[in-house]
């Protein structure tokens, strides 16, 4: 037996309690001790149901990543494989061709911390963008844990100016100290907000959008009307949907501008093209040319912690070792 994290119900938190060991079935499987495992929105629809990529299988151990050790004594980040056994837990199965060996010195914790919500820009612009140095950037929701990481991954690859766009003023205050060039808000009326965002980030190369909903649907006419150059590309990679599922795009957008609208997520690209590009993210996360607000939690203190509001920019890790 061991300790985990259960999902009875996808209407209730998980419950600390002990849970059947895994066993490796295949021959890429290995037992790892879960050193470290983050509480990441993608985490918190799996344990509700609303991911996807859902089943409905129950009951169910969250968590879709972590830091492992191998019974060689050395670390690893891995993706969970796709069942109901996730990395919530003391020990988790692992595929050993879906993980990366850590470098020496770097913090589980951090990894556990910045590996997901940096990898949706980091893969984005180096899988499904046809990116160039110096192109301009705008992140749609540069407000939350991975548009803060979006702002950062863009300048470190060499984009010429990057522009942050949300909601929260004092996480908005924070990105020109992470690379940002200009920020814009999108409080208050949402059409005055786009009118803001036309102007601002109308000449940019790429977006990269977690918003979605609304709000693109404003900034896209409102950034293409004004282009100087309506055949030069613009690029919008829809990675989120904090602001609703579906947009209405503009027949016109499509027709009148070099619009080019494509999305980066689990499908779109290949695990083996998420597998390539890891090693160079953790070096980055681990050289601390990322940075991440990493805030470690014992696993058993997971239904006060699932339940509580977490800190503005904070990323929740559970460490399964941690008693106090």
């Amino acid at each position: 037996m061991m300790h985990a994290a259960v999902v009875h119900s996808f209407d209730a938190a998980p419950k600390f309690e002990k849970f059947d060991m895994p066993n490796p079935v295949n021959k890429h499987d290995v037992l790892v001790d879960v050193l470290a495992a983050g509480l990441h929105p993608r985490v918190r629809s799996q344990a509700n149901g609303s991911h996807y990529a859902s089943t409905g299988e129950l009951p169910l151990i969250p968590g879709i990543d972590g830091v492992g050790r191998l019974q060689d004594g050395g670390l690893v980040y891995f993706v969970a494989p796709d069942t109901a056994l996730g990395t919530f837990a003391d020990k988790a199965v692992i595929d050993v061709r879906r993980s990366v060996p850590l470098p020496e010195g770097a913090d589980p914790v951090r990894i556990a911390a910045a590996m997901n919500p940096a990898m949706s820009a980091w893969v984005a612009l180096r899988r499904r963008a046809e990116w160039q140095p110096g192109y301009k950037v705008l992140v749609h929701g540069a407000t939350g844990n991975s548009g803060h990481m979006a702002v950062q991954i863009a300048k470190l690859l060499g984009a010429g100016q990057v522009i942050g766009a949300g909601r929260d003023q004092q996480r908005l205050d924070a990105l020109p100290a992470l690379g940002a060039y200009r920020v814009v808000s999108l409080a208050g009326d949402p059409e005055a907000a786009s009118e803001r965002l036309g102007e601002a980030a109308c000449e940019v190369d790429i977006v990269i959008d977690y918003l979605w909903g609304k709000p693109a649907e404003l900034a896209m006419t409102a950034m293409l009307t004004r282009r100087s150059d309506r055949s030069r590309a613009l690029t919008w990679i829809q990675i989120g949907s904090v602001a609703g599922p579906t947009a209405a795009v503009p027949s016109a957008a499509l027709r009148s501008a070099n619009f080019k609208l494509l999305g980066s997520g689990q499908g779109s690209v290949t695990p083996a093209g998420y597998l390539a590009e890891f090693p160079a993210l953790i070096d980055a996360i681990a050289s601390g040319s990322l940075r991440v607000n990493a805030a470690a939690y014992p696993l058993a203190r997971v239904e006060e912690i699932w339940a509580a509001p977490a800190a503005a920019g904070e990323r929740v890790v559970f460490v399964p070792a941690m008693h106090t």
